[in-house]
Formats: structure tokens, C-alpha cells, sequence
């Protein structure tokens, strides 16, 4: 039964991909790829998967403890971070926040402040001392931030080719003021101040990590924002300069929103700046059930619960979602990021919320190449700071089509490359392997590129090259409408490229 549910909803997804694709190229049946990265991560290249193969979701692995907000001016109720790679190192922008809770209290301990920490490799963090802002009666902190804006600040390296250097970073961020974003920049990612008095978007309820950056590929600045639709949603919006923004719309999910949404976490992805990524929070309150007493630290559960039900009885973990034109996505039901087999840190409302930025990090392993770091919260809520642990993805490795030994196949829709050679980022067993067939637009194999001359592929490879008896080069395709057709055996296709 999981079994046929899973297909079930690979099918739906790869219908309404496929319609949305046709959409986003103005009804035009062959899509231009040209030399740039496609992630299958969703089902925009894809026409049909037979046999075996389905979409199948990754999950990341569970790291070391990046970060835990233990400072004074820190504290349990620290959330709502970002990290991005900016050269040679890597920032990082947390709230600090605290509360006491026990039996008798549940109350907030001290001002939210935004504090900032860097590191060279994204693995081992410090909190410099910034001297910027006074804690009880010393600035040796590492506050980046203290008044207005600190319920979330949302930092961003902006890349737009016209932006002036004095506001080479930029941040959308709320709090202690009147409602509303706040459009903040710095020319160094640390010394910040408002591009404008007033708030920039007024919209939504926005208590959450609310973030805008620049897209790339459609040339223009882009937010999103949190409101209220049947509990809690996304809107996105627009904007030429960062200051004026259009209305918000709504984001529409394929095949459905899965759950209230508290966070959303877009960003460009760094390898295929046309594609958005969006890594949003899931909140799911059943109310108090039998298995809540199951679940780690009962007791604190119970004292957390006392002024509001729902800090007891709801649960977050954290999602996934990708998107071609930035308002629709294509959402997976299932989590992205499980509270996990845990006894202590997590299983609460406000643990793993993954922060917004992906970023990529040496592997622990010496003769492995680079992967994806991203990072959530938890211990939130509890006695001593709360805490940022890192998680870990191969590159490219959000979804992949796979198929188990006895094998499946995936054809593309009709595209056009550029580019003199194909590259794969795949992984299979050592029993498995992949091979390809390049077709014209009507399905027909092309002389020197079926599947009987194709080499079949096998191996673990981040950009393995496609061979056929006649070699790599591909470059008389170039231009041409063709689909590929992909035979897979017990192994997995992240992502393609011509180059």
C-alpha cells in the first residue's frame, strides 16, 4: 500500500509539473535547457517514468551541534536564523531570546536581540565580539543588532549586478516597532541601518522569518512573507529596489499544502540560480493525545502547556519544496527533516526549524568531495540555550528518480542543450547502473545515441560524462529539440547537465 500511494503521488506531482511547465514556457511544447544545471527535483523535465522508477526524497543526515545560544543576551527562545557563504566565510544571524519557564512562570526573560556569528568552513562557528550594542553595561558581545527589527532580521548578500556598495547586504526584518517589514543594509554585513523610515510591506501577520532576496534569473527582488490562510501560509511579492513592493499573492502548492506552514526558507539554489528551493517549517498540533506521553521530557511538556495548550501539544519539523517561477511549488508531503529517534532535545514546537541558507562544506570523510550543509533548531523552549545543528546532504541530493534492480526508465520532455557533452551527478550500486538514449522530439532513437550504444554507467559521481560507442561528444544535438530516455537499475539520477 505505501507502495502504490508513493507512485500515486509521484504521478499527480509529474501531471501537474508538467502543466505548470507548459505554463511557465507560454504553452511552447520544448524546453531550453542550454547548458544549465536541471535538478530533478521535481518533475518539470519529465514526461513519463515506467516500470520501477519514481521520484524518491532524500532526507539529510544529522551532524554535530553548530551552535548553542548560551550568552546572556542568547538564551532558549533563539530562532529564526540565516546562514550564507559570503567568499571565504560564512555568517550566520540569530535571535537571542530567553524565557523562564517552570511551574510557576512562563514569561520572557529579557529583549530580543540579533546576534551574529562567522566561520571558515561552516563547520566550527565563533561569536566575535562586535562592540556595537551594550548588554548590561558592556558591549564585549556579539549583538548585530538591538531595537527595531529584532523579532526577525533576515540578512542577504545582494548580488544584483547594480546594487551600490554601501548596501551590498540588505535585510527584511520585524519586530519592536510598528507592524511591518523594515528594510535594512550594510556595506559589510555587520554595521546596518534603514533604507526607509516606514515599513516597506505592511501585509500579512508576518510573525515569523520573513526574507527577501535578489532572483537572478528574473531579474528582480523577491520576498516572502508570512499570513493566515486556513492556518498558517505563504504569500511571496516583488520589487524593483527592494523599497517598493507589490501585493502579496499567495503560493500554490502541488499537489496540496501539507500542513500549516510557519516558516518557508526560499532561496535560489547557489548550482541553478532559476531554480527556488524552499525549506519551510511544518506545524502540527493534534491537540493532547496518548502518544504525547511518549514523547521526550513529559513533565516539561506539561509546564509548557499550562499558559498555552498548544506549547505542549504541537510538534514542528521541517519540509521540502521546489519551484520554477517562484509562486508555484511543488511541495512533498512527507518530512524533509523528522524530529528524530530523540530522548531530550526535540519532538517540540519550535525545534526544527530549519534556518534559511544552504550552504556548501568540506566532508568529513578526506577523499569525499564537498556537500550541503543546512541547519535547524532545537532545544528550544528548555531550561539552557537553544542550539543550531548541522545537517548534511550530497550536492544536488534533494530528490532523485531511482528505480530498484529490476529496473525502470524516465523520459524527458523535448528540450534543446548547448553544450558538447552530457554530465549526471548519479549514484548506484555496484550491481546497478544507468544508461541513456538520446531521442529527437518524437521519441525515435538517433543514430549513435540509442541505449544498445550507450555505455552503461555505474559508480558514485557528482558529474560522471554519458559515453556511447562514438565517444562524448554530443554537440551535433546541440539546438536540436530531443528527449533523453533514461534506463536506471537500482540507482538514482540527482541532476543533468550538458557543458
Amino acid at each position: 500500500m505505501r507502495w502504490y500511494l508513493s507512485a500515486l503521488l509521484c504521478s499527480i506531482i509529474v501531471a501537474a509539473s508538467a502543466q505548470q511547465a507548459a505554463a511557465q514556457q507560454g504553452g511552447a511544447r520544448v524546453l531550453e535547457i542550454g547548458d544549465r544545471l536541471e535538478l530533478l527535483a521535481d518533475d518539470t523535465l519529465i514526461d513519463s517514468l515506467m516500470g520501477g522508477a519514481q521520484l524518491r526524497l532524500h532526507h539529510p543526515e544529522p551532524r554535530e551541534v553548530a551552535l548553542v545560544a548560551d550568552a546572556p543576551w542568547e538564551g532558549n527562545g533563539s530562532l529564526y536564523a540565516t546562514v550564507f557563504q559570503d567568499g571565504p566565510l560564512y555568517r550566520m544571524y540569530y535571535r537571542g531570546a530567553n524565557y523562564r519557564i517552570n511551574k510557576d512562570e512562563y514569561t520572557e526573560d529579557h529583549r530580543c536581540v540579533y546576534c551574529y556569528a562567522q566561520s571558515s568552513d561552516g563547520i566550527h562557528w565563533t561569536k566575535p565580539q562586535l562592540g556595537l550594542f551594550e548588554w548590561e553595561g558592556s558591549k564585549e558581545n556579539n549583538i548585530v543588532l538591538d531595537g527595531l527589527g529584532t523579532h526577525s532580521f533576515a540578512p542577504l548578500r545582494d548580488d544584483n549586478p547594480a546594487c551600490s556598495p554601501q548596501a551590498r547586504y540588505k535585510a527584511l526584518a520585524n519586530g519592536a516597532g510598528p507592524h511591518g517589514l523594515f528594510a535594512f543594509q550594510s556595506p559589510d554585513a555587520i554595521h546596518w541601518s534603514l533604507m526607509r523610515d516606514g515599513p516597506v510591506i505592511t501585509e500579512g501577520a508576518l510573525d515569523s522569518q520573513n526574507l527577501a532576496f535578489w532572483d537572478e534569473a528574473r531579474g528582480e527582488y523577491r520576498a516572502y512573507f508570512r499570513d493566515f490562510r486556513d492556518g498558517r501560509d505563504i504569500k511571496t511579492c516583488t520589487s524593483p529596489d527592494f523599497v517598493t513592493w507589490s501585493p502579496g499573492e499567495w503560493l500554490d502548492y502541488t499537489p496540496g499544502r501539507s500542513g500549516e506552514l510557519y516558516t518557508n526558507q526560499v532561496t535560489p539554489y547557489f548550482r541553478a540560480p532559476h531554480v527556488l528551493l524552499g525549506f519551510p517549517t511544518r506545524y502540527i498540533d493534534r491537540g493532547w493525545t496518548q502518544s504525547h506521553n511518549h514523547l521526550p521530557r513529559l513533565e516539561h511538556r506539561k509546564i509548557r502547556a499550562m499558559p498555552s495548550p498548544r506549547e505542549g501539544s504541537a510538534v514542528t519539523e521541517g519540509l521540502f519544496m521546489v519551484s520554477h517561477d517562484g509562486q508555484r511549488f511543488s511541495m512533498w508531503p512527507e518530512a524533509f527533516i523528522r524530529p528524530g529517534l530523540r530522548t531530550r532535545d526535540t519532538w517540540f514546537y519550535g525545534d526544527i526549524y530549519q534556518t534559511w541558507g544552504l550552504v556548501e562544506t568540506p566532508s568529513a570523510i578526506a577523499d569525499a568531495p564537498p556537500e550541503l550543509s543546512l541547519y535547524a533548531s532545537e532545544h528550544y523552549h528548555q531550561e539552557t540555550g537553544a542550539a543550531f545543528r548541522r545537517y548534511t546532504l550530497r550536492i544536488d541530493g534533494f530528490v532523485s528518480v531511482q528505480a530498484p534492480l529490476s529496473g525502470g526508465e524516465m523520459v524527458t520532455r523535448p528540450l534543446t542543450f548547448a553544450g558538447r557533452e552530457l554530465v549526471l551527478n548519479m549514484s548506484t550500486s555496484a550491481a546497478g547502473g544507468i544508461t541513456l538514449e538520446i531521442q529527437d522530439a518524437d521519441g525515435n532513437p538517433l543514430p549513435g545515441f540509442s541505449l544498445d550504444e550507450c555505455h552503461e554507467a555505474f559508480g558514485d559521481d557528482l558529474a560522471r560524462v554519458v559515453a556511447w560507442s562514438s565517444g562524448t561528444d554530443v554537440s551535433t544535438l546541440a539546438g536540436r529539440p530531443v528527449r533523453l530516455r533514461f534506463r536506471i537499475k537500482d540507482a538514482d539520477l540527482y541532476s543533468l547537465r550538458f557543458r
